[in-house]
């Protein structure tokens, strides 16, 4: 009965947005109607309103969307959506200062004389409102008006003109910032979750552990990561059409001739196009830039983006020539100090404070910020005298964010429902059951959503389709793909809906202000091509996801917040760079520890000598580990060839049980509702399906070959191998420079030592002679400065214990005599080693941890360097097959 339920809510879904009927009301309307006909069936014919749900009851399932919604808000972590009006605001405001009209009139000025230079115009054009608007129907309206007429007027092909202006005003759908990309990201990070728990799960029926390792494990997403990782799929789309436009125009000239620019390509020329590019290309600069760098969160940059909107709007839309750039020229100067002052001055205002230290930054900081303030209250006013425009861009960007947030809503209750008749497990099982694994799964869903595309929004398709389909194929361990490249693969798919006929929105929108002379059919025909050019930029980036994933991971591993190089899912990328260091120029590490294994070691205590004895020992041993962790790698990957056909055999004939026994479990608590004596009969039915399910299931259990436990061994202790060469290797290499790194920290803190001499022989009269309190405070002083100095633990220990002794009710100055005396002979005898040790021997200590930093001390380092960063980015950016440990 699921089912029937399941295919009732498609139903209603499918009438009630096929009707016209509003979407944010079809979703939820269609998850109520549903729920409640489950919930009266079941109580009418069973007797409980739970019988003809998956599991749960109508409450959990009817709660369950909001809940998962209110998540978004009350979770400190989730606070993606937040950016949505920010951004909305920012590209309805920029519509209005009519930022497009002048960006096409200058550019195809300058791309005119090029072969299909209109057409590149508009392309380029569309980048640039797509990086700064986003607002696809502004975008087509604005092109379709200015650059259509003009395009047909100089003998453009029809097709390729309505085409070239219909594509290129969906690029805002890919090239960030994106609502698309943001509303991706949040779903993508509930669907990392459940994705995370589907795979420990698949990790512990495969291995029988109860733990899974977090390299193993599903990352999630941001919408920052979003929009790093669209920046180069959308600038290789965006180039794939200048392509083709130019390709086009040289092998049809008449169709897509150059237009020459009839006036004079002098200064004012160039002036003009200086001042309509700068303005967009510095707040695209302010709002991805910011993020890139990692100096603001998305939510911060779409603030930055909506300000700047309107401070342009501010100077664009006024009438007067007096003033108009002043509230642009604040806001400049005032980012300009705020620049000057952070980079210049101590900005830390409790610092400051404490220490007593100089003020001028911050109240250099405090007027910047007051000149901000005053562009932007000043451009508020100048933008809502002129045609009411600041309420009216209020009161669109209020509708809009609404109807996506209401979207959002219904989308949740809707798949909250799909989940309540066991649809998710439903579309789980067909996918899993498709013949080519990963590949074969990923490209129905591609196909579904983009044949979807046809009939729905993008947003519908993004809220509905991704939370089913999403944690599927994240789960996946063969393909280890990661959220941002599924969210990109989606985003460039669902682009697709916007030229896709019937219900192409971009082709709704340039048929209202293309001329009667151009033909709706030429307009179908025009989008066809680039159509097939989206499905090209698809096929590109999925064949190529290091152009998704490595932008992410640079900034990610670049920033002030970039994980350690201890982090383990960095290990393997990390050995890999290590192992290209010791290949490259291993002689000059070796070189470097045989030059630290001369030094002499004898006028050290022989603790200090034994650990860093032990240390040049462990740097040659991390050398030979390395080695047979890459010999191990070499006999796993020898092995898999034969191995992993084996695996995939087992695990499907084991999968194949288990939905045996998955659905013997679920007939069996059908059976506990069946619990009346009409309900007899139906009972021994299903008991006697049960009794098939699992004798079906242990004749599949038996055709597993018998030579696969011997198999699955001998590869587990390859793996095992491998491992074990690896720990070692991370074992040896940690103490190759740890103990090396602690001694120099001491001897570094040889002035800090030396500085307590005199304070510590003038202790011994106080401990003498001196009024109890007074000598315990003095010694508890003492014993505290010494803690404060590296390799001083045996001064600080005998000092500590004399305190002891001198406490109220415990005084015994003969005992603290004696605790003094030996915290006079451990820094004695530490000063006479420590001034030994700062001559050949530290600066010999010094060049070996230098020497072995950037290869098998890597790992001790406090972060990453560039060359390393920069490296693992690469690495991490190819996605590797974890299957092998399934």
């Amino acid at each position: 009965m699921e089912l029937f339920f399941l295919a009732v809510l498609v139903i209603i879904m499918a009438t009630s947005l096929g009707s016209g009927f509003p979407v944010a009301f079809a979703l939820p309307g269609s998850a109520i109607i549903a729920i409640a006909l489950a919930a009266g069936s079941g109580y009418i014919f069973t007797g409980s309103v739970d019988a003809y749900f998956h599991s749960g009851g109508p409450s959990q399932w009817l709660t369950a969307g909001v809940t998962n919604l209110r998540g978004v808000y009350w979770e400190v972590e989730r606070d993606t959506l937040i950016a949505i009006p920010l951004f909305i605001f920012m590209g309805i405001m920029l519509q209005r200062s009519k930022i497009a009209e002048d960006l096409l009139v200058t550019m195809a000025r300058l791309f005119g004389p090029v072969p299909g230079g209109l057409g590149i115009s508009v392309v380029f054009v569309g980048a640039l409102l797509a990086a700064t608007t986003g607002i696809v129907g502004a975008t087509v309206v604005a092109m379709g008006l200015i650059s259509l007429p003009a395009m047909l007027r100089n003998n453009y092909s029809q097709s390729l003109a309505t085409g070239t202006i219909a594509a290129s005003g969906t690029l805002g759908q890919i090239i960030p910032p994106s609502i698309v990309l943001i509303i991706l990201a949040d779903q993508l990070a509930s669907a990392s979750d459940q994705a995370s728990s589907l795979r420990k799960a698949l990790h512990k029926e495969a291995t029988g552990e109860l733990s899974m390792p977090s390299v193993f494990d599903v990352a999630s997403t941001s919408a920052g990561e979003m929009f790093l990782g669209a920046f180069v799929p959308g600038i290789v789309l965006v180039l794939i059409y200048m392509t083709y436009i130019l390709i086009f125009a040289m092998l049809r000239p008449k169709s897509a001739p150059a237009v020459h620019y009839e006036g004079n390509w002098d200064s004012q020329f160039w002036g003009n196009v200086v001042l309509t590019l700068v303005p967009p290309l510095a707040l695209i600069f302010l709002v991805l830039g910011s993020i890139i760098s990692g100096i603001a969160t998305v939510n911060q940059a779409g603030a930055i983006g909506a300000a700047g909107a309107m401070i342009m709007a501010g100077y664009r839309l006024s009438d007067s020539e007096r003033g108009t750039y002043y509230p642009a020229i604040l806001g400049i100067l005032g980012l300009t100090l705020i620049g000057i002052a952070l980079g210049n001055f101590n900005m830390n205002v409790k610092s400051i404070v404490v220490t007593g230290g100089d003020m001028t930054g911050i109240w250099l900081g405090v007027f910047a910020v007051l000149l901000v303030l005053v562009s932007l209250v000043w451009s508020g006013i100048r933008v809502l005298k002129i045609d009411n425009t600041l309420h009216e861009v209020m009161i669109e960007t209020a509708k809009t964010t609404s109807l996506v947030f209401i979207i959002l809503l219904g989308a949740a209750m809707l798949t909250a429902a799909f989940r309540a008749f066991g649809g998710e497990e439903l579309v789980r099982d067909f996918l899993n059951s498709l013949p080519g694994g990963f590949w074969t799964q990923f490209i129905i869903v591609m196909a579904v959503i983009f044949v979807l595309g046809f009939f729905l929004d993008f947003i519908e398709i993004a809220v509905v389709v991704v939370p089913i389909v999403a944690p599927i194929l994240l789960a996946d361990p063969s393909a280890n793909i990661t959220a941002v490249w599924l969210g990109v693969m989606i985003g460039l798919n669902i682009q697709t809906s916007f030229l896709t006929p019937p219900f192409g929105f971009a082709l709704f929108y340039l048929r209202g202000v293309a001329p009667a002379v151009v033909k709706t059919v030429q307009i179908y025909k025009g989008v066809i091509a680039f159509i097939c050019l989206q499905l090209l930029a698809l096929g590109i980036v999925g064949w190529y996801p290091q152009l998704v994933n490595y932008l992410p991971n640079r900034v990610s591993l670049l920033g002030e917040t970039a994980p350690p190089p201890r982090n383990p899912k960095l290990q393997l990328c990390l050995e890999d760079y290590v192992n290209q260091q010791l290949t490259g120029d291993s002689a000059s590490v070796t070189a470097v520890i045989a030059t630290a294994r001369a030094l002499d070691l004898s006028g050290l205590p022989k603790s200090v000598g034994k650990d860093l004895g032990n240390a040049f020992d462990d740097a040659d041993s991390a050398i030979a580990a390395l080695k047979e962790a890459f010999v191990a790698n070499d006999a796993v990957k020898a092995a898999t060839a034969e191995y992993r056909p084996q695996l995939q055999l087992v695990r499907e004939i084991q999968k194949q049980a288990r939905k045996r026994a998955e659905e013997a479990e679920k007939l069996r608590k059908q059976m506990n509702f069946l619990n009346s004596e009409e309900s007899a009969g139906r009972r021994a039915e299903l008991q006697l399906r049960i009794d098939e399910l699992h004798a079906e299931h242990d004749g599949i259990a038996a055709t597993i070959p018998d030579s696969w436990e011997s198999t699955y061994k001998a590869f587990n202790a390859l793996v095992n191998a491998e491992n074990k060469a690896r720990n070692t290797y991370r074992r040896l290499a940690d103490g190759s420079y740890e103990s090396a790194s602690d001694f120099l920290t001491v001897i570094n803190a040889n002035a800090g030592f030396f500085a307590l001499e005199d304070d510590l022989a003038a202790l011994g009269d106080i401990i003498a002679t001196g009024e109890r309190q007074a000598a315990e405070d003095a010694v508890d002083a003492l014993s505290k400065a010494f803690g404060d100095v590296e390799g001083s633990d045996e001064v600080r220990s005998a000092l500590t214990k004399a305190e002891r002794s001198l406490r109220d009710g415990k005084e015994d100055r003969e005992k603290a005599a004696e605790d003094y005396a030996k915290a006079v002979a451990a820094f004695n005898e530490q000063t006479g080693w420590r001034r030994a040790a700062e001559g050949d021997l530290k600066a010999g200590v010094t060049a070996y941890v230098a020497g072995i930093s950037d290869s098998i001390g890597a790992r001790q380092q406090p972060k990453l360097s560039r060359d390393q960063a920069l490296f693992i980015a690469a690495c991490d950016a190819s996605p590797r097959d974890l299957s092998l440990n399934f």
